[in-house]
């Protein structure tokens, strides 16, 4: 059995919130984002009886949208199965960490999916800004 991540966060690129809002609901029976600050924008979902805090952080990294699930109980048990169903729903590059992040890990090296299905390794490191 595959290991649980605590939470979920993914990179979206270019998205339309309107689109990312229609996954939401399908995956999570979640209603609309809503605004929370500035370039963010929350919602809470549901799966299997639990509460799923969501918070969409727009151009958090590099153009990339940061979609963050703060739960354990999401239909995906890792980031890269979460990027792998976005980037199908959404029609759009995800990136997501290559796993769990321990002390020690390259902090550039993330995991690239497309949709139709293309994935890999790559290095995306942090422009600071």
């Amino acid at each position: 059995m595959m290991e649980r991540f605590p939470d979920i966060e993914v990179y979206l690129a270019r998205v339309a919130i309107d689109d990312v809002n229609a996954w939401l609901r399908e995956a999570l029976n979640a209603p609309p984002l809503s605004p929370t600050g500035k370039n963010k924008w929350k919602t809470r979902g549901h799966y299997q009886g639990e509460a799923v805090p969501v918070l969409l952080v727009d151009n958090a990294a590099d153009g990339f949208a940061s979609l963050w699930f703060d739960s354990y109980h999401t239909p995906w048990h890792t980031d890269q199965e979460c990027a792998q169903y976005a980037a199908e729903a959404l029609q759009t590059e995800v990136r997501c960490s290559l796993g769990g992040w321990h002390p020690g890990d390259d902090p550039d090296r993330f995991w690239q999916v497309l949709p139709g299905g293309q994935e890999k390794a790559i290095e995306w490191p942090d422009s600071g800004r």
